[in-house]
């Protein structure tokens, strides 16, 4: 007797989950409310049956992949929807859970959803940990704004030549006294904020980089060969490798730069085509990143003594690629600049390609632990 598939969605939220399934033939079952806990998950799981014959899905969100995880660690196949890309029809006006329950299940039967890309335990969490530094140095920032916008308001100027947070300049925050104690305390506790801050900052750092140790020895090869290009940094290359995962999923360069929401929206119609602002429906952390590197290409090509030294022991193929780069981002930011484009538009195009030259880059120092992990089995 042939054994149907079932097709259960679920629409997640953070202390409940609602669930529906359609089977093979199409019919369909609101199952009700669960708590969203490991424990009611898996009694729902056990009353449908058998596992194997179960196709799980719910939208990507803020619950983040516990449930994709514990799903599969009990033999059931999940996928993670795109929320974004969710048919809709456009007469549909009503939305609850039970409806969006019913419509997960109802297009994954029949092949209508997109899935996201789900990583392991370990790279998410170091992708947390990577976010987390993300947070701290936007809240450092925002705490020297905060203590430099108090000093201008009682006109206070560093001493002539003492840039902002070098030595000099800090050697004269601590000596700042004032007379009223109100001005005293606000300023201590500005100060000590971008102190606790900054400590914050170095702490997730050394954190990053004992987690990179412990890391896969393909990550860490990406890590290094990433740095060969001009303005990724090592910070910069964990987070690119640990947003991207393995680049060589993606079988062409604009599939990443599609992930990264870099690419230009576009509205054709007939003989009418308009290309407008880049989509953003894509990775926010891994375009922020890329477009921090970006602005190093405004500069004309050099091999300066940092680039060198990142560049040590790197393959020749990895080294040539971080040249090809360097003329090639670096004339194209002068021309769309002599053209008249906005800075930020520029380092927008640059850093889409910029995404081009790590793919070819990953995807080189991939195929070659590939290669030398084939060989060892075969030694």
């Amino acid at each position: 007797m042939k054994k149907c598939i079932r097709y259960l969605g679920l629409d997640v939220h953070g202390r409940e989950i609602m669930a529906a399934v359609v089977e093979e033939d199409g019919k369909e079952r609101y199952l009700g409310v669960i708590p969203n806990r490991p424990e009611s998950v898996r009694d729902l799981i056990n009353r449908l049956g058998e596992k194997e014959q179960l196709r799980a899905v719910y939208e990507a969100g803020p619950t983040g992949y516990g449930l994709y995880w514990q799903l599969e660690g009990m033999g059931v196949s999940c996928e993670v929807a795109a929320p974004t890309l969710i048919p809709t029809k456009a007469g549909d006006r009503v939305k609850t859970n039970r409806r969006d329950a019913l419509k997960l299940a109802r297009y994954h039967r029949s092949g209508d959803l997109s899935y996201v890309w789900i990583p392991d335990e370990d790279l998410e969490a170091l992708r947390d940990l990577i976010r987390a530094r993300e947070a701290a140095k936007r809240d450092e920032k925002r705490a020297r704004l905060r203590l430099k916008s108090f000093l201008l308001r009682h006109g206070l100027r560093a001493p002539q030549g003492a840039r902002a947070w070098t030595t000099k300049y800090r050697a004269w925050l601590e000596a700042m006294t004032f007379e009223r104690a109100a001005l005293t305390g606000t300023y201590q506790d500005y100060l000590h904020e971008v102190h606790h801050h900054e400590l914050r900052v170095r702490r997730l750092e050394a954190a990053i980089e004992e987690a990179v140790e412990q890391a896969p020895e393909q990550f860490r090869e990406v890590v290094g060969a990433l740095q060969s290009l001009r303005g990724v940094g090592k910070t910069t290359a964990i987070g690119v490798t640990a947003e991207v995962g393995s680049f060589s999923r993606f079988p062409h360069p604009q599939q990443l730069m599609g992930y990264s929401g870099t690419v230009p929206s576009e509205r054709s119609t007939g003989d009418k085509h308009h290309r407008g602002a880049i989509t953003k429906t894509g990775n926010s952390h891994l375009r922020r990143l890329v477009g921090e590197s970006a602005w190093s290409y405004r500069h004309r090509p050099a091999l300066r003594y940092a680039l060198k030294k990142r560049q040590e022991g790197q393959a020749a193929e990895v080294v040539e690629i971080s040249w090809r780069a360097q003329v090639r981002l670096c004339g194209r930011f002068h021309r769309l600049v002599a053209r008249g484009k906005t800075k930020q538009k520029v380092v927008t195009a640059v850093a889409r390609e910029l995404l081009g030259f790590m793919w070819a880059i990953g995807v080189e120092v991939e195929r070659r632990r590939t290669n030398a992990t084939a060989q060892e089995k075969l030694g």
